[in-house]
């Protein structure tokens, strides 16, 4: 590391807080003493978002105290390689490559949890539930997998489990729905929650690239993961939508309960004629409470939105939430879903918090399903309007046929066009001939294309896309 400087050192309440400076590179550390009421924090996890959270509470401490009013302190760090070369500077002192050294331990009060994954993860939360300690995570695949169960746990020990990091990063949107419209009765949520499928469909529509150019650009850029299946599958979004759907309405809800499509599909044409038609293409999840029925409508798949709408204008890798209450109407929640310095912020807002309600005992706004659990509406039976587009052979006939499919099973056709004619591969000439579907239940549509995936002139998987009207 070469020779360090002492930059400059303070002692408040126990706690040394000095920053480094070496050569080009601003290093910083947190020394820890066990004095008076001081806050003892244990920290799982030393990657992207760890270090950022680390960094940030090192750098930020003073301001951190003054407005939490709470001294404390991080007494140990538990990471899986000891000897891995980091970016930020830690006493050795604080590491451990042990979780469990961090529940184990009676002077730690509070767990972070930022390893990743689902295993490991999960039995690090449980593990300091039961031992009643509170736990701040941003882990959407473990409250996804393992909500139901962590979340009863939590209620039964009375210990609270903090998640503002695992569902919109830097957006607010946990503590809001908990705190700022908790007199509301949510009608809907609808959101852009994964960054990376929303870079890759903006490059489409803004650069006319196919999917796998939009992919790579964004893995370039390293707006996506080298494996990045759990973003344009959606489920990386789905996870998300599960902990929304669980705290807007106070239901345990598991993985199986949504129905997840991604942007694999998705082409440039589609955005082409979407724009002609009023329309862009986002990858959406919609999260919908049918008062009649008491149940819930959850999915996740690519949506035309219409243009004046403003999650239509959300591009880049920015997320949007768009929460409708009964009371105070739509609220729409905008900024970075992802990266570190983002989730960070949030993490460390549910950190100052759990410290704040260790001063309570008796009280924590921590999550806890507060109803019996709702049914799910059926995907067959949810309804929209629908833009379906068939790739079909040059013909006679070939309208009519798919017209008399849509009529049989009583859809609705509102508009039709198609494009140019085009030549393939064998010297065929094919059309894209687009039906505008009024609103109909999807199990009725999935006949109609089960039909006529027997024609030989009609590509036997057209592009569908729901239409979302958010003000019907």
């Amino acid at each position: 590391m070469g020779k360090s400087q002492l930059f400059f050192a303070e002692q408040n309440c126990g706690i040394i807080y000095y920053r480094l400076e070496c050569g080009e590179k601003v290093l910083y550390n947190l020394v820890t003493r066990m004095i008076g009421n001081t806050l003892q924090l244990g920290l799982a996890g030393l990657g992207t978002v760890g270090s950022g959270v680390y960094e940030t509470l090192c750098r930020n401490y003073k301001l951190l105290e003054a407005r939490a009013q709470i001294p404390f302190a991080v007494k140990k760090i538990a990471v899986g390689n000891l000897a891995r070369k980091r970016d930020i500077e830690v006493d050795p002192a604080l590491l451990t490559d042990d979780w469990r050294e961090l529940v184990e331990d009676p002077e730690i009060d509070i767990i972070i949890e930022l390893i990743g994954g689902t295993n490991e993860a999960y039995k690090l939360v449980k593990a300091a539930l039961e031992a009643g300690k509170p736990v701040v995570t941003g882990n959407k695949a473990v409250l996804a997998e393992y909500g139901c169960e962590l979340f009863q746990l939590s209620a039964e020990k009375g210990t609270p489990l903090y998640f503002e990091a695992s569902c919109g990063g830097g957006i607010p949107i946990v503590q809001s729905l908990q705190n700022s419209l908790i007199c509301n009765k949510v009608e809907y949520i609808a959101g852009i929650i994964n960054g990376t499928s929303n870079y890759i469909l903006t490059s489409m529509k803004e650069k006319g690239m196919p999917f796998r150019d939009a992919l790579e650009e964004a893995q370039r850029l390293g707006f996506a993961e080298a494996d990045p299946s759990f973003d344009i599958n959606g489920w990386d979004a789905a996870h998300k939508a599960l902990i929304l759907a669980m705290l807007a309405y106070g239901t345990p809800l598991n993985t199986d309960k949504i129905a997840v499509y991604g942007i694999e599909r998705v082409e440039s044409i589609d955005f082409k004629l979407a724009d002609q038609l009023g329309y862009t293409i986002k990858l959406l999840v919609v999260i919908k409470h049918h008062a009649d029925k008491d149940s819930l409508e959850l999915r996740v798949q690519p949506s035309f939105v219409p243009k004046e709408y403003l999650l239509a204008k959300v591009d880049g890798v920015f997320n949007a939430i768009a929460v409708k209450g009964d009371i105070v109407g739509e609220s729409i929640f905008y900024g970075r879903g992802a990266g570190k310095n983002p989730t960070a912020s949030a993490v460390i807002g549910d950190i100052v918090l759990a410290m704040r309600e260790c001063r309570l005992a008796d009280y924590h706004t921590g999550f806890q399903p507060y109803t019996k659990e709702l049914s799910v509406v059926p995907m067959g039976e949810t309804v929209t309007p629908y833009y379906v587009r068939f790739r079909v052979q040059d013909r006679p006939g070939v309208i009519a046929a798919i017209a008399s499919k849509f009529a049989k099973y009583d859809v609705d056709i509102s508009a039709t066009t198609s494009t140019n004619e085009s030549v393939d591969e064998n010297g065929v000439r094919r059309n894209h001939l687009v039906f505008m579907v009024h609103a109909c239940k999807w199990v009725r549509l999935k006949y109609v294309l089960r039909e006529l995936a027997d024609n030989e002139y009609i590509d036997r998987h057209p592009a569908v896309f729901r239409i979302e009207n958010f003000n019907d």
